[in-house]
């Protein structure tokens, strides 16, 4: 057999596999990450983007029709990379449910799993720079707030925060077990951004897990003040 013979056929072109879509797509988010971090959501041209991922604008709007589409997914991969893990009690066999603290205590063991891992998200560097391109831009863009609040983050920890209250204490009505989901993660999670940020001395880990225990007794007292 020839060299030419054993050549591989040339491509004859057509869509590329799902693969190679998917990896397409995520070049063209990490270029448009890069390039807004480093340049700001108003300086970054979709031609730019296209640019560094190495793309036809062509190719490029087949995956996003304009600017703001593409922001609401770097945002949403943002978020759903940073997205704690359920609260690890709640995903444990029944055997072991049915052995650990009813109540309160109950409550008090998930929440502390369930801060400590948003605040340890809320902290990783992606989201501190995500969140101040928010601060910095956001009052001359408004698809960043957008796209913010499209990627349903907040939402859904606002959503599991209501599901541990619920399981735990049936008798809080849902009403309060929202605003108390409210309040507990502005607590749990502003200032030790801010601080992060620079705003103020940064967090330890020991800090943060104690900024937790202490985030968690304020919101019980608080439940258990309005019950009484």
């Amino acid at each position: 057999m020839s060299a030419v013979d054993a050549a591989p056929a040339p491509s004859r072109g057509g869509r590329p596999s799902r693969e190679a879509a998917a990896q397409l797509g995520e070049r063209i988010l990490d270029a448009a990450m890069e390039l807004m971090l480093d340049q700001g959501y108003g300086a970054t041209s979709i031609e730019a983007v296209a640019a560094r991922a190495g793309v036809s604008k062509r190719t490029f709007y087949h995956r996003f029709a304009d600017k703001a589409a593409l922001v609401q997914a770097v945002v949403a991969r943002v978020v759903e990379r940073a997205r704690p893990a359920q609260a690890a009690r709640t995903a444990r066999g029944a055997q072991e449910q049915a052995a650990a603290p009813a109540g309160v205590e109950a409550l008090r063991l998930d929440l502390q799993d369930f801060g400590n891992r948003t605040l340890q998200a809320a902290l990783s560097p992606q989201v501190l720079a995500l969140y101040r391109l928010i601060i910095g831009e956001s009052h001359r863009f408004p698809d960043l707030l957008r796209a913010v609040a499209l990627s349903g983050g907040r939402a859904q920890a606002v959503r599991t925060l209501v599901d541990l209250m619920r399981l735990h204490l049936p008798e809080l009505p849902t009403t309060d077990a929202e605003f108390a989901a409210q309040q507990f993660l502005q607590l749990l999670v502003s200032l030790p951004q801010l601080r992060a940020m620079g705003i103020g001395d940064a967090m330890s880990p020991s800090d943060c897990e104690t900024w937790v225990r202490r985030s968690v007794d304020l919101l019980l007292d608080g439940i258990h003040g309005r019950s009484a």
